[in-house]
């Protein structure tokens, strides 16, 4: 017994005592060919549906990443429609979109993070499709009621988004939502304060500001960088999060860098 038991752990799977019986001996050759059969089979069976798995999961990626570029697309093209209402070009989303993504690396975020708020951020003010010419194209400045309707803009934005099933849509809802909340208190459309705005939301503010500021609109003309910066230091700490000025301060060289490469043609 100790002489089978050392074979059967060798890879054996059958034997026979001496004198074996040669019509045995065939059966238990028989039995043996056919489980190797079976086996091979098993073997060649796996493998297929290895194969299978694993090009069916390609194709997952491949159809995960299509559907995600399609939404890409068509959240960057509604941002920029919303945009052409009232700067013929459409580059301010493209500007801040950068403008924030750098922020982004500059706390410290990684790639997914980045690119996160770099494609949720242009839709920001994708509500200023539901706001009238009348009030969107004023060359002057807005009388109290038309401020009123003006600052609904976001609540429309968050409400065009609203539903999406992915992080980049819900994301985006909520940056459309609250990036005119202020660090005070005083902001809109439900007056959060500090760290109750969501810290994209902060971030885009920010950088929203510079870039609105610093370029040409309706009902104002462009401020030099130097003026944009002054006030966006002296509005720390009730407009923006305190934390978040010197940040963008710090990579304002590549702010400006932006800002020229995708600036607006006259």
């Amino acid at each position: 017994m100790d002489s089978v038991v050392r074979c059967i752990e060798r890879g054996a799977v059958d034997y026979l005592t001496k004198p074996f019986n040669p019509t045995l001996l065939k059966a238990r050759i028989d039995t043996a060919l056919a489980e190797k059969k079976l086996h091979d089979r098993e073997v060649i069976y796996r493998e297929k549906i290895e194969n299978y798995n694993v090009h069916l999961e390609e194709e997952v990626k491949k159809r995960t990443l299509e559907l995600f570029e399609v939404r890409l697309r068509v959240i960057h093209r509604l941002g920029r429609a919303a945009e052409y209402r009232d700067n013929e070009t459409g580059l301010h989303v493209v500007r801040m979109s950068y403008y924030c993504a750098l922020m982004g690396a500059e706390l410290g975020w990684d790639s997914q993070q980045c690119e996160m708020i770099f494609n949720a951020s242009p839709m920001h003010d994708v509500g200023k499709i539901g706001i009238p010419d009348s009030i969107l194209l004023k060359p002057d400045k807005l009388e109290d009621d038309e401020w009123e309707i003006m600052k609904t803009h976001a609540a429309i934005g968050a409400e065009i988004l609203k539903g999406g099933d992915s992080e980049l849509a819900k994301i985006a809802e909520m940056i459309a939502r609250t990036h005119h909340e202020k660090w005070d208190g005083t902001g809109y459309p439900n007056g959060l304060k500090g760290e109750e705005i969501p810290l994209m939301s902060r971030i885009v503010a920010v950088a929203d500001v510079f870039d609105a500021l610093t370029m040409e609109r309706p009902y104002k003309k462009e401020w030099p960088v130097e003026d944009a910066m002054d006030l966006i230091e002296k509005a720390s700490g009730y407009h923006f999060d305190p934390k978040l000025v010197p940040v963008f301060k710090d990579i304002l060289p590549q702010v400006l860098e932006i800002k020229n490469q995708f600036a607006d043609k006259v």
